[in-house]
C-alpha cells in the first residue's frame, strides 16, 4: 500500500508520521496545491489530505485511490458525488479539537473583554511603575456571571462551550441555522432573539448553505453594542467587510476571529486596518493547534484506514 501525505505542514513541522508506516509505503509532502496534487498523488492508494481540493481534477489520475482520509473535520473540500462514482472511501476526524478549540474561545473572549493588550502595555510602557495606586481604571470591563452567551451552532463543540460558559455563570442561549431541534437543556432560540439577547456570541458551526454569510452588517446591528462576537469556526460566515464596519461604527463592542474567508489572511482585508487590539483580535486559525490535538489527529487518521481495511463506517463521510 501507498500513503500519499499532501499536506504534512498543516500539522505542524513537529509533527511525526512514522506511525503509517505499518501500512506500507509513505511520501510526505510538505505543502501541495492542487495543480500539483494529480502528478503527486496517481499511483497512491491512500491520500491524506486538508485544504486540497479532493476532486477530478486533483485525483483523476489515481487509478489505485481507493481511500481519502482529510486531516480535518469539515468536508467542503471533497466532492462526494465524484467519490462515490469512483468507488473511493472518505474519513474525516471528529471531536479531536474539542477541548482546544473550546479553550481557544475563551482565550480570545478574556483578552478582548478584560482589555489585556492595554494592561499589558500599560504596564510595559513604565507607566504603572510611575504610577501612585496599585491598581489603575483606564478601560472597564465586566464578569461573566449572569451574562448571556449565545452559541450558533451546538455540535460537540459547542456543547462544551456552553459548559464552560455555564461554569462562569452565564445563561446560555443557542441556535440552528438549519432549524435541527437540538437535543439539550440549553434554550434554543430563533437567530433574531439570540442577536438581542446576547452579551457574547462564539459560533461553532459549519460551512454549508445555511450558514455561509450568516453574520451580516444587518445582524451585527440586532446585537447589544456591548456584545462580543467571537468566530471560531469557518470565516466564511461572517461578512467581513460588514464586520469592520459594526466595529468602527461602534455596532458591537468587540470581535475575535481565528477564521477568515481566505487564509492565509488577504493583504487587502478590511479588518487589517483595525490595530486596536482591545477592540479586534485575530488568531491564526489556531484553535485547533494545541500539540496535544495534533498528535491525536495524525492517531485518528492510522485507526481510519484500519477502520477502512476491516469495513467499519465510524468516521467514514463518503
Amino acid at each position: 500500500m501507498k500513503i500519499v501525505i499532501l499536506e504534512a505542514d498543516s500539522l505542524g513541522e513537529d509533527m511525526v508520521f512514522t506511525p503509517f508506516e505499518e501500512f506500507g509505503e509513505v511520501v510526505i509532502y510538505p505543502s501541495c496545491t492542487s495543480e500539483q496534487a494529480p502528478e503527486r498523488v496517481q499511483d497512491a492508494d491512500v491520500v491524506i489530505a486538508n485544504k486540497v481540493p479532493i476532486c477530478e481534477a486533483t485525483i483523476g489520475q489515481a487509478k489505485n485511490l481507493k481511500l481519502v482520509c482529510l486531516t480535518a473535520t469539515g468536508i467542503n473540500n471533497l466532492d462526494g458525488d465524484y467519490l462515490k462514482a469512483k468507488g473511493i472511501a472518505a474519513y474525516n476526524v471528529a471531536g479531536y479539537s474539542t477541548n482546544g478549540v473550546a479553550q481557544h474561545t475563551f482565550a480570545l473572549l478574556f483578552y478582548i473583554l478584560e482589555k489585556l493588550s492595554y494592561y499589558d502595555q500599560y504596564v510595559k510602557s513604565g507607566e504603572y511603575a510611575r504610577g501612585s495606586c496599585f491598581s489603575h481604571f483606564g478601560k472597564s470591563f465586566c464578569e461573566l456571571q449572569d451574562k448571556t452567551w449565545g452559541i450558533v451552532g451546538l455540535g460537540t463543540i459547542g456543547r462544551r462551550v456552553a459548559q464552560l460558559a455555564e461554569a462562569f455563570g452565564c445563561k446560555v442561549l443557542c441556535y440552528s441555522a438549519s432549524g435541527h431541534k437540538y437535543d439539550s437543556r440549553y434554550e434554543q432560540t430563533d437567530f433574531d432573539t439570540l442577536l438581542a439577547k446576547s452579551d457574547f456570541i462564539s459560533v461553532h458551526a459549519p460551512l454549508n448553505a445555511y450558514t455561509e454569510n450568516l453574520f451580516t452588517l444587518d445582524a451585527f446591528k440586532k446585537m447589544k453594542n456591548t456584545a462580543i462576537f467571537i468566530n471560531v469556526a469557518r470565516g466564511a460566515l461572517v461578512n467581513e467587510q460588514d464586520l469592520y464596519t459594526a466595529l468602527t461604527t461602534d455596532e458591537i463592542a468587540g470581535a475575535a476571529l481565528d477564521v477568515l474567508c481566505r487564509e492565509p489572511m488577504d493583504p487587502e482585508n478590511p479588518l487589517l486596518k483595525i490595530q486596536d487590539s482591545t477592540r479586534l483580535l485575530i488568531t491564526p486559525h489556531i484553535a485547533w493547534a494545541a500539540k496535544e490535538t495534533r498528535f491525536r489527529v495524525v492517531e485518528e487518521v492510522v485507526q481510519n484506514i484500519r477502520r477502512f481495511q476491516r469495513g467499519d463506517t465510524v468516521n467514514r463521510v463518503y
